[in-house]
């Protein structure tokens, strides 16, 4: 597929019956091993991971070019549509998304980090403005840090937030609204009540709900944020743990790239 085709292709799993899976990963092997399991039909960058990888902290810290570069060479490994996750758009959400169409990329995720609602709405539409006008389907999965930064606000007050932004920035071209945070089902229910169903995004954490019961409940889509990194490295930390006392290497590694 080209990236046109990428772009239509990934719109289409966000309004297929069944959720959109997306176990992100942060280079060109973890993008390769994840792309080649049986089930996968697209992947999803993490910015906490790929600024990991890097070492740079999250938020911003790693330089724009860099971020491109690194998710150009993920979409490069697969033939797979890419979504990735663009942080607040370093600067300018329009040009990032337009330099991530150039590398490949075919949806992008934009937080709003709670900035007031005007200046918040601008940007997705700036983000949604520049996909449309690289003449591709582009998915901006347009996400709300309602619940991630809603310390001592009533819960109530929280999820009306979520809701108005959603449905703000679905007005302006997002196709999506991703909403991170432990949801447990009342307010997941809420969620697609206030914004729709098939157009709400989820993190799957420790402890969230299952996939099926948010497909049963009207989400379109779940993904893991850095959550996969941290399975790989805690992997890797007791494996080296074991080796450090005499161990040895774990039955059944795989080869994998």
């Amino acid at each position: 597929m080209n990236t046109a085709a990428k772009a239509t292709e990934l719109l289409r799993l966000h309004h297929a019956p069944d959720i959109l899976q997306l176990a992100n990963v942060w280079d060109a092997i973890s993008a390769k091993v994840v792309a080649e399991l049986p089930g996968t039909t697209a992947l999803a960058t993490a910015s906490h991971s790929i600024a990991a990888a890097y070492g740079y902290e999250d938020g911003e810290h790693i330089p724009a070019a860099t971020m491109i570069e690194a998710v150009g060479r993920i979409a490069a490994a697969t033939v797979l549509p890419v979504t990735a996750d663009l942080e607040r758009g370093y600067g300018s959400p329009g040009e990032t998304i337009r330099k991530a169409v150039g590398v490949g990329i075919v949806g992008a995720n934009i937080e709003d980090q709670m900035l007031p609602f005007p200046e918040a709405v601008a940007r997705m539409k700036l983000a949604a403005d520049a996909g449309a006008a690289e003449g591709i389907d582009f998915v901006l999965n347009a996400r709300t840090d309602a619940f991630l930064r809603g310390a001592g606000r009533e819960p109530r007050e929280i999820l009306e937030a979520a809701v108005e932004r959603g449905r703000a920035y679905l007005e302006v071209g997002a196709a999506c609204i991703f909403v991170p945070g432990k949801l447990d089902e009342s307010t997941v229910t809420a969620l697609v009540a206030g914004i729709g169903r098939g157009l709400v995004s989820v993190m799957g954490v420790p402890g969230s709900l299952a996939p099926a019961k948010l497909q049963e409940l009207g989400v379109a889509r779940i993904s893991y944020g850095p959550w996969m990194q941290r399975v790989a490295l805690t992997a890797m930390a007791d494996a080296a743990t074991a080796l450090m006392k005499n161990g040895a290497l774990p039955e059944g590694t795989r080869m994998l790239n």
